[in-house]
């Protein structure tokens, strides 16, 4: 491993460690020393990355949340119609979540037990794949029945979570993939194709 590396992987190392403690014992009664255990890390090297507990869940928060996105933009191909592709770009969605249920919880539920700051980030997530869904409704090359809103965006994306919160609330994360086609249900509704 090369020296540089080395933060990186204590960074990721600490993400993890934060992860596993909240799932174990929620945000509110996870210490910084169960995050370190759970990291196999100091806590000398969980401040050099963080400066408080709360920094470190936004931070697996926002992190979790880009590679999430990041499955949902590779299942898209641009070279064909978005709306044909709707059910296998959620599918890859929910799926990349029910394999990560230790992660999932902390996405829709610990993130607001930081009040402002944790909706702040839930907001700013949200708004980029809001954003997203704009760029391919409006951006494609497919025939349009209309040009889809940035309310409108954002309204698909909060119902999609609400059907994800529904399931976490149900303890039902394992069958996340039966939300494909409501989730797209609502996508086709929304943006009428």
């Amino acid at each position: 491993m090369v020296e540089t590396d080395k933060p990186k992987q204590h960074r990721s190392r600490v993400l993890e460690g934060m992860a596993h403690a909240v799932s174990q014992k929620g945000y509110g009664d996870t210490t910084i020393a169960d995050i370190v255990r759970e990291a196999s890390v100091s806590r000398r090297t969980f401040y050099e990355h963080f400066s408080s507990k709360a920094e470190c869940l936004v931070a697996l928060y926002e992190a979790a949340s880009h590679n999430s996105l990041k499955v949902l933009r590779d299942a898209i191909d641009p070279a064909h119609e978005w709306q044909t592709q709707v059910e296998r770009a959620l599918a890859a969605y929910l799926g990349s979540m029910q394999a990560n249920p230790v992660l999932v919880r902390t996405l829709f539920i610990e993130i607001l037990h930081l009040g402002p700051e944790g909706l702040a980030a839930r907001r700013r997530v949200n708004s980029v794949v809001a954003d997203f869904i704009l760029s391919m409704v409006n951006g494609s090359k497919g025939p349009k029945s209309h040009v889809l809103s940035s309310g409108m965006a954002t309204a698909i994306v909060g119902g999609i979570n609400e059907l994800v919160l529904e399931y976490i609330e149900q303890d039902k994360v394992k069958y996340l993939d039966e939300l494909v086609q409501p989730a797209s249900d609502l996508v086709h509704a929304i943006t009428r194709t």
